[in-house]
């Protein structure tokens, strides 16, 4: 009987027999170090020593009719009955034999460590169940972990304590809810050699994007300490995207980096009772990030070896859920554990399910956190501070929403009947948010104050179908649900593209069926994630408000100058957009505030004119080339070069907005070309903003310039008509289905196919009429970019015109 085992010496072939965290440990130790991934050395506690343990002490009948008796339906029941069985587990006896083993073992792992002397080496006692990480179902977090452990007295004592946790209540109902019988569940005990991140930072990340399933990203959550505050969900952690198809072309493909508040971290502790604490993370901690750019990337390409390997190995598409360490002795980065990810790659991608609000439906807004899933639910709330409904003096009811301080997998017996959860810690890869997940249940997880901002009974509706970002809103706000069959869509002759805006909802967008994105709006970048005026970020010396100053210099803390800052942020934006459409083009608008909405940003008043009629002002290409903004311009083509030649997303066409004439097209291409931005270097393509009739006029000219038009059908609409769109007054002459506008349209496509450019339109028109958009393809468009929330009914729609 094969009680103790060497890590090195199992294998993925043994899950039976030491569960499938070891067997994924041992697999990775023995075939991936080649590789360069490091994995801590330790050595199992197998399934069979578990057995012969409850054996010993005569366990398995008392178990088995302990468990016969719960009921399911009575979390009060559930968790009494369930700690009988700990205890009985708790207060066992070790067989000599077992004992005898376990500590010759962990001598020698001291031994290995310690070179000749036999210290007591710091081990994690982790948990690894044969049940665990089934292709349909994940049991992440299950069972118990201890970290820190000493001492042979201790060892021994957090082994039971694992055996003992196959039976906590969250597991029984877990297992009880798939099926699964407890008493066919063995586990096994990895006790391994401790990585000292307490003097680092530790996290979790994903081979996939863990809210739209989209497979080219890696999400990367990381705060100082030990692991278990991410995986717990007790900080709110970094957050770094890597985009896997320009990291395996050696690009520095980090796409997104977001600050989390990193408040408290797990370190180690002397007691004895007690060997882990959490204490505050000093305030210049916090405002740095967790993890630097070598180790992220570093993480990164270790990600994208164990997906390729176990992808391999099991003869599908196997993407990784890994936890990692750095020591922080060292500054070496370890994985500790590796399983698949259960959620997303079990889903079929063909069956679309999209939720949404009405257009114009009023929202009043109650707080926002990290969105967990994409669905929108309503219920009312129930604040929770314990899992003893009697403490609460409450009655949780299916379809209420949990609001609590925090959620661990312990809590699944009411996540199930919850319709939705908030929780005021946490982040979007910790093991509350995995089984949200599951159970198909939306979750918000780290809004501040949630259980004294939101009411027992108060209905709400919690949305996650609004991007990265949950909102609650008060009240139940109506709302759609819509399925499509990706595979039944019907095909047109003309490519189907979309306009985004945020780039929060821009990997959710990107499961819709698309050609790419016609236009993607900086304005909404600076405007939502940066919201500080450019010169006001190159020029702090003529911002003379000291409140402003304070802000701006803030919001800018921890990147090289307010200059970088500007231009990370922007980039991490756009690259957002590139990477969730990848391959397809994403045509990227250079900004075209007007100076009104320009004032509006962060120490804006310090830098615009006033203007009586801004729509018709200094916008667009006047500004570019101009000598009071050509180098707020620059942190734009900086921005976009750092997205296409550093990341690698050369998808990313640019496109000038507003260029009356062909010699401000050709001024705009000379201060592009000064910030490191060429038409026809490095692949990069550039069209024009076709919204002017000065466009459509000398649209043949405008064509040697550029390698392609988009029709700005709201602005040639206006300008066309001559009124403004913004005024209610003349609302009732706006239509771009209006002849001379039609017309313009029609002269601009002949023009662009006689030189053989690619025209599309970015307008809003056929998003709204569908007689519009096929008028579009009778004249011969090769594209059209519409609002996302209108893809589906437009192909629907557009198709019964064409064969009618």
């Amino acid at each position: 009987m094969v009680l103790t085992k060497w890590l090195i010496d199992t294998n993925l072939s043994e899950v039976e027999l030491v569960g499938g965290k070891n067997a994924s440990l041992g697999e990775m130790i023995s075939n991936l170090s080649a590789l360069g991934i490091n994995v801590p050395n330790g050595f199992v506690v197998s399934a069979k020593a578990y057995d012969e343990f409850l054996s010993f002490n005569n366990l398995h009948e008392k178990i088995s009719e302990i468990l016969n008796s719960i009921d399911y339906d009575d979390a009060i029941n559930l968790r009494k009955n369930a700690q009988k069985i700990r205890i009985l587990i708790q207060n066992g006896e070790y067989p000599d034999n077992l004992r005898n083993e376990i500590l010759d073992m962990y001598k020698e792992l001291s031994k290995k460590y310690n070179q000749d002397e036999i210290l007591e080496l710091d081990v994690a006692v982790r948990s690894s169940a044969t049940t665990e990480d089934l292709q349909d179902a994940s049991f992440a977090g299950q069972q118990d972990t201890y970290l820190n452990v000493r001492g042979e007295t201790q060892l021994l004592d957090k082994i039971k304590s694992c055996f003992a946790s196959v039976f906590n209540e969250r597991a029984i109902d877990y297992r009880h809810e798939l099926n699964f019988s407890s008493m066919n569940v063995k586990l096994s005990v990895c006790i391994q050699k401790m990585v000292r991140s307490d003097l680092s930072s530790a996290g979790v990340a994903f081979s996939i994007d863990t809210e739209s399933g989209n497979e080219n990203v890696i999400v990367i959550n990381s705060s100082y300490g030990l692991g278990e505050m991410v995986v717990s969900g007790q900080v709110g952690p970094d957050e770094f995207l890597v985009f896997k198809p320009t990291l395996k072309n050696g690009y520095q493909s980090i796409i997104d980096k977001r600050k989390g508040d990193k408040g408290m971290k797990m370190i180690y502790s002397d007691s004895q009772d007690k060997r882990t604490k959490t204490i505050p993370v000093e305030k210049h901690r916090r405002e740095k990030f967790s993890l630097d750019d070598v180790k992220i990337l570093q993480l990164a390409r270790w990600v994208c070896k164990l997906e390729k390997y176990y992808t391999q190995k099991y003869g599908r598409w196997c993407p990784v859920d890994v936890e990692w360490a750095v020591d922080g002795t060292t500054n070496e980065l370890f994985i500790v554990q590796a399983r698949p990810e259960t959620v997303h790659s079990n889903k079929d991608t063909n069956h679309l399910v999209t939720y949404s609000f009405e257009k114009d439906v009023e929202k009043k807004l109650l707080g926002k956190g990290v969105a967990v899933g994409d669905k929108i639910a309503s219920g009312k709330v129930k604040v929770m501070y314990s899992l003893d409904t009697r403490q609460n003096d409450i009655v949780f009811e299916p379809g209420d929403v949990l609001v609590a301080e925090i959620t661990d997998p312990d809590w699944e017996p009411i996540m199930k009947k919850a319709s939705a959860i908030v929780t005021e810690k946490g982040g979007r890869t910790c093991h509350a948010a995995i089984v949200a997940r599951e159970l198909g249940v939306p979750a918000i997880v780290g809004v501040n104050n949630a259980t004294e901002l939101l009411n027992n009974n108060e209905p709400v509706t919690i949305s996650c179908a609004e991007g990265d970002v949950g909102f609650i809103y008060e009240g139940e706000v109506p709302f759609k649900k819509e399925e499509t069959q990706i595979n039944e869509l019907p095909e047109l002759p003309v490519k189907i593209m979309m306009n985004v805006a945020s780039p929060d909802q821009a990997f959710q967008f990107g499961r819709l069926p698309n050609a790419g994105v016609g236009l993607a709006r900086e304005e909404f970048i600076i405007n939502n994630f940066i919201k500080v005026h450019p010169l006001a970020l190159l020029h702090p010396e003529k911002v003379t408000d000291d409140d402003v100053k304070e802000e701006i210099a803030k919001m800018t803390l921890g990147y090289n100058s307010p200059r970088m800052f500007f231009i990370r942020k922007l980039s991490y934006g756009i690259a957002r957009i590139a990477a969730a459409f990848y391959p397809n083009d994403v045509i990227v608008r250079f900004s075209d505030f007007k100076s009104n909405e320009y004032a509006n940003l962060l120490g804006g008043k310090y830098f615009e004119p006033h203007e009586e009629n801004p729509m018709i002002g200094w916008r667009g290409a006047s500004r570019y080339y101009s000598e009071a903004y050509e180098e707020a311009f620059g942190l734009e083509c900086e921005a976009i070069k750092y997205v296409r030649e550093i990341m690698g997303l050369k998808n990313v066409v640019v496109m000038i907005p507003f260029c009356r004439t062909i010699k401000e097209c050709i001024q705009v291409q000379e201060v592009m070309r000064k910030f490191g931005l060429e038409r026809g270097i490095n692949g990069l393509r550039l069209f024009l903003m076709c919204e002017i009739p000065a466009n459509v006029i000398e649209a043949e000219d405008f064509c040697q310039y550029v390698d392609g038009f988009s029709i700005g059908s709201n602005d040639l609409t206006q300008l066309t008509l001559g009124l403004d769109r913004d005024s209610e007054l003349v609302q009732h002459i706006y239509d771009e289905r209006n002849t001379s506008v039609k017309r313009m349209i029609s002269w601009a496509i002949k023009a662009c196919k006689k030189h053989g450019k690619k025209i599309g339109i970015c307008g809003q028109g056929p998003s709204d009429f569908p007689d519009f958009a096929k008028f579009l393809i009778d004249e011969g468009i090769d594209s059209m970019s519409l609002t996302p929330d209108s893809v589906i009914k437009t192909i629907f729609k557009l198709n019964e015109m064409l064969n009618n």
